[in-house]
């Protein structure tokens, strides 16, 4: 293909196509961040003007020293998160590898992977990634989602191959939904499902459930107690690790690592379980250590298989309860919203359920943002009849 150098920009050329079509492109040289000479080359405009444009904005991001910015502009989406977890998945926990590697497999590599990363912005993402996710998956996933692509886009930041993420400002689906408004239980319905556990379930269930709700632990939370997480005299459980299907590991944040004070229900069930895990043990000839602040044993176990519980396995047998129970459809983790349900309905401040949850003040207000206003409308009506309770003592009127 023959090349006609501009007149303007020693830079640019014209060329014709197969079908005699004038077309132009610029071939500009420079050095990249370790000395060596590279040339930067792109074909293909229509007109002189729109390859000058480019040529400009490439020589302005070599003189800015983004040279991976220029040399990375034909990245995809999809090979981008192949870059980024490989790069990465040595570093990550079993089961952070697993969930990231399922993210990019089902949700970002087909609905984003074929993009440009450098032309992905915040109009794509909305309408070719949440806005179509709106109608599959609940909110708090979608959240989930977004929060792991933000993530893999900062990691393209920091290697100067995007100039900054375009993903802010994106409209996420609020939390406001069936899956936390209706996915808790009242007190008295709550005291069914804990009757009905306690008379129809193994002792097993009844403790890992009823510890649950008077903690508002998450499911995993409970499954890595070990029985020296305990202190019976202080009345106060330690949590300080996860355990799901991928094995043990680290709290989901640093404020889920956490030391709470527990009713004395709880810790008296307890101790009495421990008596009957020692009996279960010591029919399959096993034992639990004698010094319990040295017991290192997880607490929750199988009563079929006296190994710990498994996750999964955990939500049919609960769902079952809650069934048999009468009781409208709620999960696991609702025992969970239960507990902080009922905390903020009597009045119990934010920043202290924040710390009891292992969360922070700004996510309690996110997820329970509904039982916030309806008790701020109780506040004003309970300050409204005090006033006038008052005035009707005094002969007063307001």
């Amino acid at each position: 293909m023959k090349l006609y150098k501009s007149t303007k920009e020693p830079e640019l050329y014209h060329y014709f196509n197969a079908n005699k079509e004038k077309l132009w492109m610029y071939r500009h040289k420079y050095y990249d961040a370790t000395g060596k000479r590279k040339e930067k080359k792109k074909s293909g405009f229509k007109t002189e003007k729109a390859a000058l444009k480019a040529l400009l904005e490439v020589k302005a991001a070599t003189l800015r020293g983004e040279t991976k910015h220029i040399e990375n502009d034909n990245l995809t989406v999809g090979q981008w998160l192949d870059i980024w977890f490989g790069m990465n998945k040595g570093k990550w926990k079993p089961s952070t590898v697993t969930q990231r590697e399922g993210f990019i497999k089902l949700y970002f590599k087909p609905l984003l992977g074929s993009y440009k990363l450098q032309k992905l912005d915040k109009v794509i993402y909305q309408m070719s990634f949440i806005n179509v996710l709106e109608n599959k998956l609940k909110p708090s996933t979608i959240r989930a989602l977004h929060s792991i692509f933000r993530i893999a886009m900062n990691a393209a930041v920091a290697e100067e191959i995007i100039i900054r993420n375009k993903l802010q400002g994106t409209a996420l689906p609020s939390l406001r939904d069936k899956e936390t408004e209706k996915n808790y239980l009242t007190p008295g319905q709550l005291s069914i499902l804990l009757n009905h556990i306690k008379e129809h379930g193994d002792i097993a269930y009844y403790s890992l459930f009823l510890t649950i709700v008077y903690t508002g632990m998450r499911k995993g939370e409970a499954l890595g107690l070990q029985w020296r997480n305990i202190d019976f005299a202080n009345q106060k459980i330690t949590i300080e690790r996860t355990r799901g299907n991928n094995g043990v590991g680290s709290t989901k944040t640093k404020n889920s690592e956490r030391t709470i004070k527990v009713d004395d229900v709880v810790l008296q069930h307890l101790q009495s379980y421990r008596t009957a895990v020692k009996a279960l043990l010591f029919s399959h000839g096993r034992k639990l250590h004698n010094d319990i602040a040295k017991d290192d044993s997880f607490i929750f176990l199988s009563p079929h298989t006296t190994e710990p519980f498994v996750s999964t396995g955990l939500n049919a047998i609960f769902n079952r309860f809650v069934e048999a129970a009468g009781l409208p459809a709620t999960t696991i983790h609702g025992l969970r919203h239960t507990h902080a349900t009922i905390l903020m309905n009597n009045g119990i401040p934010v920043k202290a359920i924040a710390e009891r949850l292992g969360n922070t003040p700004e996510m309690i207000h996110t997820v329970y943002g509904h039982v916030l206003q309806e008790m701020e409308v109780r506040t004003v009506s309970v300050f409204s009849e005090s006033l006038k309770a008052v005035g009707a003592k005094s002969g007063a009127s307001l």
